[in-house]
């Protein structure tokens, strides 16, 4: 039996939206699903803990990992956009204010004491805009792109079906994950994507039209951003299996080098 001193604790970001015609935060089953079965412990993180820094402090301490979903809504483009630059700050049409500030804290806790990060494609895009990048707002008008959303009308086993291939840069992490393959069918659910990185970030992967599909923070022990969506039947896929693993067995060694000898986060 697996002793419950090595079961990392994984903070899993939540979305605001209406449950029940009232105001709630959730999690979507298929992300807790894929850190359980890969061994973590989930916490849900409520933007609640944001209300005062002792509240988002204990949170963090007993983290051992974090990890940004995909979501329906989008980060509010003055993050990342200027009306100097004549750039387009129209208001989002699904945005979530409280998830854009809680994001944010939990990337820079997770850079400033290496703690393992994975996230996933809203994730994604945070840890783009938060360590100085910008994103393209509306893929599909951007020239020499493909599509990258999914069909409204198909059911999900269609939607979350591989889209397109992804070419694996090599000296980084998903290149260690699947050694000497080079390329790689991933889904594609997404309407925002990366325009430009921050120099903290490098390229781990990008779609057959170009545009940057993974990354990672340069000099991170275990900082992973993916633009597609390995929760979904993550034991299935090899390549998900394996991010998530590697994952996990980050925030494995976390635990044993930071709250098993009793030092504060």
């Amino acid at each position: 039996m697996e002793e419950i001193s090595s079961v990392p604790v994984v903070g899993v970001i939540a979305d605001s939206g209406l449950h029940g015609g009232q105001n709630s935060q959730n999690v979507k089953d298929k992300y807790l699903h894929a850190l359980a079965l890969a061994g973590a412990t989930p916490l849900v993180l409520p933007h609640d803990v944001m209300a005062s820094p002792a509240l988002l402090k204990r949170a963090l301490s007993v983290l051992d990992g974090i990890f940004l979903t995909g979501s329906a809504s989008n980060i509010e483009p003055h993050h990342y956009l200027s009306a100097d630059r004549g750039e387009d700050l129209s208001p989002e049409p699904h945005p979530d204010a409280g998830r854009d500030q809680l994001a944010f804290a939990l990337i820079d806790h997770a850079l400033e004491h290496s703690m393992p990060l994975l996230a996933v494609c809203r994730g994604t895009q945070e840890l783009v805009v938060r360590t100085g990048g910008k994103l393209f707002r509306r893929l599909w008008e951007q020239p020499g792109l493909r599509e990258h959303r999914e069909d409204p009308k198909a059911d999900l086993e269609a939607q979350y079906a591989p889209a397109h291939a992804i070419s694996i840069e090599a000296g980084h992490h998903l290149h260690e994950l699947l050694g000497d393959i080079t390329h790689w069918r991933v889904n594609s659910l997404h309407g925002q994507g990366i325009a430009t990185l921050g120099d903290r970030l490098c390229v781990e992967g990008r779609a057959e039209d170009g545009l940057i599909e993974a990354v990672s923070v340069t000099g991170h022990p275990f900082a992973v951003g993916v633009q597609w969506h390995p929760e979904w039947n993550s034991r299935a896929d090899e390549l998900s299996r394996r991010l998530f693993d590697a994952f996990i067995a980050k925030a494995q060694r976390f635990h044993a080098q930071t709250h098993s000898h009793g030092e504060a986060v």
